[in-house]
């Protein structure tokens, strides 16, 4: 069934001011429905293409008997050796088809069972054309090891547990959050002791601690095994495999199971803008050629990254990403995707010393790749079909437009973007910028400057700036304070109480002003004390930051709790309300003098004093329902590290009279310095 075509008006309902760039989407597009329509031809479609892990890698058949395919079509011979084998390279050579695919068959045992042992080492051995042999990891593995006192080169295994052994998934997928409260983890940093931590530690400590918080979504970073700790998961070496350093695969589908079972949706964060330069034990030189997976010479090296970029127009290698997001889904179960680096896929120059002003010249024409578009478009349109409550996010910084529309209407097909924008703003505030110089109304911009139509994900602080050589939004405001002044047993100094102050505030007016999802990294929530750095050479292989002080917001003497317990309030409160799933907010007051800012969204009101002295008693705010409204939540009570100067039982009633462009107004609303108020509809 052929794909439809696009045409100028579905665009131009869009985003009408795409109009001089019509040619160029609807040229993308007929890539794309190119694309499409040859693997309905020629590979029966998404369903069939999607699912290459099931044909290529090791597969055990009902039989016992064991096939093993692996495209590498520049050797000119294959072999499969391992321990099932004592590591022969004769005895069980691969034959090759017409595509460069070889494969053989490992037939069962004579009393029926498969001939290679679960949990054992095997290679793929090849001769290249020159007669040099190469020994490589099976690109589609999806079990690796590594073990450093031997070696830092990860070892394949073959994974077939016993049936008993398996992990039998006992809940449904929950259903798609009308709003996504994300928290982004570890596994490896979420356990307070100086080691990596565990997906079973995860299940047991962790998942009660974020459903506790509030959080609907969890999104898992560093998952997709990779060669080097420190990289945080983003120098991939084997797609297939779940990071062994957090326990087995197994171990894996409990968790994800397990939050399931609370009603938790899981996010797979997805590496497929580049893959790491080892040889030995990833892709780079698979078959001894430098352009197999990816692109030949510097077109396929990412020069920060020191990394390699993948030819998304091949054939083969849409199978091997494509079939990599099914896998995930399929069989962990994850019910959807953070896609890292998207911005450095989409354009040539990767994002590279460009700044983007937001023109429309920037994303058409000559600097965009349009076959890391159109990937992006069929990996998009492919999850969706086949998983119509598969969730995708998007990592661009750029701002590229119909990033978050489907791919019928023109669009990338994204359901969400990340706000990137944000963090860098609240960074360059604290860094640069006196209390009482901020910017409300460039603030506010920040926070609402996102495309019609087009939902993005906002967030305080990413993980990035917990990273040694940046630091936390707490560690910005707080500093070496946090080490002294953190007990209530300790004076409630000025700098203590103006970061608890405004840490509050910035997270809940990230939360309801800036998005249509939210997103928290685990420990940011409590004003995490230290930063992140993993163990390396340079902090001689030290676990001292590579980890989280689950214990400072666990003592009921320590202030972090009052963070704590406000980020819990504001994803309840959203919980209730909606906000984030609601229309954007209509902001009816940035007042720069009072430093005051007033908004409404899902039949709530925000009132923000961000001034570092002023109080304002019988303030009047505009409101556009009219009747009595109630403190839902207040920054300033005592669990919440405030003062309790506003009473929380205060009512508010409504003046048939038009304020600040509203229909009604209310007075006598008690703003005290540096605390922010959410009044509801009684």
């Amino acid at each position: 069934m052929s794909t439809a075509s696009l045409d100028r008006k579905t665009i131009l309902d869009t985003d009408p001011w795409l109009e001089e760039n019509v040619a160029a989407i609807i040229h993308r597009h007929d890539l794309f429905r190119n694309w499409k329509n040859k693997l309905e031809e020629t590979e029966g479609g998404y369903d069939s293409f999607t699912q290459g892990y099931k044909k290529f890698g090791l597969n055990v058949l009902p039989d016992k008997s064991v096939v093993y395919r692996e495209w590498a079509p520049n050797v000119k011979e294959a072999v499969l050796t391992g321990d099932f084998n004592e590591w022969s390279r004769d005895s069980h050579p691969m034959q090759r088809n017409e595509f460069g695919v070889w494969s053989i068959t490992v037939p069962p045992t004579s009393d029926g069972k498969v001939a290679i042992p679960h949990d054992s080492k095997l290679k793929i051995s090849m001769v290249t054309p020159s007669g040099e042999r190469i020994e490589r990891l099976p690109a589609w593995i999806t079990r690796v090891t590594q073990d450093l006192s031997v070696s830092e080169v990860y070892d394949a295994r073959f994974w077939n547990p016993p049936e008993e052994e398996k992990h039998k998934f006992k809940h449904a997928k929950p259903p798609q959050p009308r709003s996504v409260r994300i928290y982004e983890a570890h596994v490896g940093i979420s356990t307070s002791e100086y080691r990596v931590g565990t997906y079973k530690e995860f299940t047991s400590y962790m998942l009660p601690r974020i459903k506790d918080l509030g959080y609907n979504t969890i999104q898992l970073m560093a998952i997709m095994e990779h060669a080097y700790y420190a990289s945080f998961g983003y120098q991939v070496t084997s797609f297939f495999a779940a990071s062994s350093r957090y326990g087995t695969p197994e171990d894996l589908k409990e968790l994800v199971d397990t939050a399931h079972g609370m009603g938790i949706t899981v996010l797979l964060d997805i590496v497929h803008s580049h893959a790491c330069n080892n040889v030995l034990d990833g892709l780079n030189q698979f078959d001894g050629t430098d352009h197999q997976y990816f692109h030949e010479g510097s077109r396929g090296r990412h020069e920060l990254w020191d990394s390699r970029l993948f030819n998304y127009g091949h054939h083969e290698v849409l199978r091997f990403l494509m079939s990599n997001l099914r896998y995930w889904i399929e069989e962990y179960q994850f019910d959807g995707f953070r896609f890292d680096g998207v911005t450095s896929m989409m354009y040539k120059h990767h994002g590279i010393g460009t700044g983007f002003s937001g023109g429309y010249n920037e994303y058409f024409g000559d600097t965009v790749d349009l076959e890391a578009l159109v990937y992006l478009m069929l990996a998009n349109d492919s999850m969706h079909e086949l998983y119509p409550q598969c969730i995708t996010i998007a990592e661009d910084v750029s701002g590229m437009p119909l990033l978050c529309i489907p791919v019928s209407k023109g669009g990338v097909g994204f359901d969400y973007r990340l706000s990137m924008a944000i963090p860098d703003m609240w960074i360059k505030l604290l860094k640069h910028k006196r209390d009482d110089e901020w910017d409300l109304s460039n603030i506010v911009h920040t926070l609402t400057n996102r495309r019609h139509g087009e939902k993005s994900i906002a967030y305080a602080e990413s993980h990035d700036q917990a990273l040694v050589g940046d630091k936390t939004l707490a560690f910005w405001l707080m500093d070496k304070e946090m080490y002294t002044n953190m007990s209530d047993l300790t004076e409630y100094t000025p700098v203590i109480a103006r970061g608890i102050a405004l840490h509050k505030m910035i997270r809940l007016l990230v939360h309801s002003l800036g998005g249509e999802g939210y997103l928290n990294f685990e420990g940011n929530e409590f004003g995490h004390p230290e930063w992140l750095d993993f163990p390396r050479e340079g902090n001689e292989n030290s676990f001292h930051y590579a980890r989280r002080q689950w214990n400072v917001v666990d003592d009921p003497l320590l202030r972090y709790r009052y963070l704590n317990e406000f980020d819990k309030a504001m994803n309840h409160l959203e919980d209730k309300y909606g906000w984030l799933a609601a229309p954007q907010a209509y902001v009816s007051l940035k007042n720069e003098v009072d430093k005051v800012i007033v908004y409404e969204r899902a039949g709530l009101v925000f009132v923000f004093n961000f001034h570092p002295t002023n109080s304002f008693l019988d303030y009047r705010i505009g409101v556009q329902e009219p009747g009595e409204y109630h403190i839902a939540l207040s920054s300033d009570e005592k669990r919440f590290g405030g003062f309790d100067n506003i009473d929380i039982n205060s009512k508010f009633f409504t003046t048939p009279m038009e304020w600040n462009n509203r229909k009604n107004w209310t007075h006598q609303v008690y703003v005290p310095s540096r605390t922010c108020i959410v009044l509801a509809k009684v």
